[in-house]
């Protein structure tokens, strides 16, 4: 029976709620695509979350064939908007932009998974899979923490993470802010709702 690889056992995937702690994190190999705008009514931001989904599956199904197999690892996103402190901090979604993305297997090399996305295009009958692009996220040293709630709610934690966590322990922010979605939102209630804030930071100097 094969084994299958999941990437949430990692022990950077299992921060504990209401507390910051610093990692580092290794570079990792995703499958990704940028957009902007409200994630909740956007139709580009929705088609490529189910391209992501549907290509990641796909990969799945053939690693499985040559005896590695893995559980599909959750959506991730990096977001951003021009002013901070005004359309991000403040919720306005429609200023925000954004780059969407799932960890890919490490076995597989690029030129493996760029056929795979070609397959899969022309299989599931969605052309937009090719233009999703592989590439390495190195995020290093950052400081994480789990929030149990509605999205909307983690307001205050990444206030408390930004005006409070950071100064107190010598860093500054580098990045962009990145969460984590361990739970399907069409699934589970938005106040049991379980997502991995992370943000990259340096030193103080």
């Amino acid at each position: 029976m094969t084994e299958k690889f999941d990437v949430k056992t990692d022990r950077l995937f299992r921060p504990a709620a209401g507390s910051f702690e610093i990692v580092d994190v290794p570079p990792a190999l995703i499958l990704a695509a940028d957009g902007s705008g409200n994630p909740n009514t956007s139709p580009r931001y929705a088609s490529v979350v189910e391209s992501l989904f549907a290509a990641s599956y796909a990969i799945k199904f053939a690693s499985k064939a040559v005896g590695r197999d893995l559980v599909v690892p959750p959506l991730e996103g990096l977001w951003w908007a021009e002013d901070y402190s005004v359309d991000f901090a403040t919720r306005s979604k429609d200023e925000w932009l954004w780059t969407v993305f799932i960890r890919q297997p490490s076995w597989l090399s690029d030129v493996e998974l760029e056929d795979l996305l070609v397959e899969a295009a022309a299989k599931k009958k969605r052309p937009e899979i090719t233009e999703l692009r592989l590439e390495t996220l190195d995020e290093g040293l950052c400081v994480q923490t789990l929030h149990v709630g509605a999205y909307d709610d983690e307001v205050d934690v990444i206030r408390r993470l930004h005006t409070e966590f950071l100064p107190a322990n010598g860093l500054v922010e580098r990045g962009k802010h990145h969460e984590i979605y361990l739970s399907d939102p069409r699934r589970v209630a938005p106040e049991k709702l379980r997502t991995i804030l992370r943000q990259p930071v340096s030193r103080a100097t």
